[in-house]
């Protein structure tokens, strides 16, 4: 059943207002669509309908236990419409329950086995849970229902990127550009998979897309950055530049990023760890391996190579960390770098303890565990006090072209806004760096400074050395890192499904034009 239906016993103005606040909703209006809701509710209280558009429009606003009561209301009435079924999974997702959401997500399905949305709406939550065998089911069924639904096509391509079936999503999206020259996230997701595949046509046809005054300006970002990966791709390297310059601008003039507010952060949360307490039991943490480092410096392959091995469960970039400290924080009334020199050892067992709650709804029962969110950096402080049996990898990679890797890529806006200019990226690299001297000089036996070249260069012994580091015996499996079988959600997914390969350096390519970056960053010019 579908929003229009079931509406014939509804007097004429709940009807009219139902259609608008859905349109609303489609469109993206929130505050129209609510509007258009609550008078729809005021019309016909009772009404399963009303009720849904108006759990949907509280649904759209965040978290909402009105939300969730409307939709129950709903479903009292009418039980088994998978049309409701769909809204209570939308409620339960935006209050953070996401497994009884994709119960009802499947149950919709189910109800409605000819509805290709249904099937779409299940293999996305199923692949943002990382349950990727049924996603890529539930995606594919939507696709045999309906053949020209984008959105379940290109959520298909990426599940695929994820499982390392590289050329089937690169067929997934070149179907969508085939059938939509304008699709910009299409060809970003291509730029990721196959920067160096695009043709004089492709790129033409970005081109001509970007100049397109009806393009948005989400849209004309990624394309700017996919064009500098094309146009890499063709040696075209000024070029390149050029258009990593543009598409960098346009994010930096929306999003803000203010430096020296991070370093004074960094400074306070440094001050609040300037000693290394007497270590608590360090059966705590035992098994963990944290991975930090600046984005673009190598993290992703560090974690496959441990992935490889049969003891270590890969967590990804997980906010375990964060989303303890935060709820500490919340607890508290104030930020780590206030509370923590107040914090007393049964607090940080506890928060260890919390921690460790978190990643056990991921782990598998596997000895030991990775947790990559490059940004833990800042906690190492906290880290070591809430789990004394864990180790911490620090990824390093020549720092230029860390710097210029980051430029290159469109993050997530919210993730790594530090990245779209020079100066930012290089005040950014320098908390680090500081950050890090201070945590290697407290808890030396604990961090191991691993590195993408010398990785590289030398793999046997690195892992080795990694390994023994990790508590872990080596295993042969671990030096073909491309071969181990797991979900890569980070932009470097494709890279780590391919053997080593030395050739990763590509700064020196664009010669004197990254001189301005040299020079944000404190390195001399270049020289041929």
């Amino acid at each position: 059943m579908n929003s229009n239906q079931g509406m014939a016993d509804l007097p004429s103005l709940a009807r009219d207002l139902l259609r608008q606040g859905d349109a609303a909703l489609r469109a993206g209006d929130r505050t129209q669509a609510l509007q258009c809701a609550r008078n729809a509710a005021h019309a016909a209280p009772r009404h399963p309908q009303t009720l849904r558009l108006l759990a949907a429009a509280l649904a759209a606003h965040g978290p909402s236990d009105e939300a969730q009561r409307a939709i129950e209301a709903a479903l009292a009435l009418q039980p088994d419409d998978p049309a409701l079924l769909a809204t209570q999974a939308v409620v339960l997702q935006t209050n953070g329950r996401v497994d009884a959401a994709i119960d009802s997500f499947r149950q919709a399905s189910m109800l409605a086995p000819q509805s290709a949305n249904h099937a779409y709406n299940l293999g996305r939550a199923l692949s943002h849970r990382g349950d990727h065998v049924e996603s890529l089911q539930a995606l594919e069924r939507a696709l045999a229902l309906d053949p020209t639904h984008r959105h379940a096509r290109a959520t298909l391509a990426e599940v695929l990127r994820r499982v390392g079936r590289a050329g089937e999503a690169i067929a997934q999206l070149r179907e969508l550009v085939r059938n939509n020259p304008e699709d910009a996230r299409a060809w970003s997701a291509l730029a990721a998979l196959n920067a160096g595949a695009f043709d004089a046509v492709d790129i033409a046809a970005m081109e001509r897309l970007q100049s397109d005054a009806r393009v948005d300006a989400d849209a004309r970002v990624s394309l700017a950055f996919s064009l500098g990966k094309a146009y890499a791709g063709q040696a075209r390297y000024a070029d390149a530049y050029a258009a990593y310059t543009r598409a960098n601008a346009l994010v930096r003039a929306r999003v803000p990023w203010n430096a020296a507010a991070h370093t004074q952060a960094v400074d306070a949360l440094l001050g609040a760890f300037t000693q290394m307490t007497a270590p608590g039991d360090t059966a705590t943490g035992a098994g963990m391996i944290f991975i930090v480092s600046l984005p673009r410096s190598g993290s992703t392959l560090t974690e496959q190579i441990l992935a490889a091995h049969p003891q270590v469960d890969a967590g990804d970039e997980r906010t375990d960390l964060l989303e303890t400290i935060g709820a500490e924080n919340r607890r508290r009334g104030s930020s780590l770098a206030a509370w923590a020199g107040d914090a007393t050892a049964d607090d940080w067992r506890r928060l260890g303890e919390d921690y460790l709650a978190r990643a056990a709804r991921w782990r598998t029962g596997r000895a030991s565990a990775t947790d990559k969110l490059p940004s833990n950096w800042l906690w190492l402080g906290a880290l070591f006090r809430m789990l004394p049996g864990a180790r911490v990898v620090d990824s390093r990679r020549d720092l230029l072209e860390t710097a210029w890797s980051c430029y290159c890529h469109l993050f997530r806006i919210g993730t790594q806004d530090f990245s779209f200019d020079f100066d930012s990226i290089a005040a950014y690299a320098r908390d680090y760096e500081r950050a890090m001297t201070q945590w290697h000089a407290l808890y030396p036996q604990r961090i191991r400074a691993q590195s993408y070249e010398a990785l590289l260069a030398d793999p046997e012994t690195q892992t080795r050395e990694l390994l023994a580091f990790c508590g872990l015996e080596f295993d042969a499996a671990c030096l073909r890192p491309h071969e181990a079988q797991r979900s890569v959600r980070t932009a470097s997914a494709a890279q780590v499904r391919e053997p080593l390969r030395r050739d990763t350096a590509r700064t020196a390519q664009y010669g004197v034009l990254l001189d301005p970056l040299r020079v944000a960053l404190g390195l001399p010019p270049f020289r041929i």
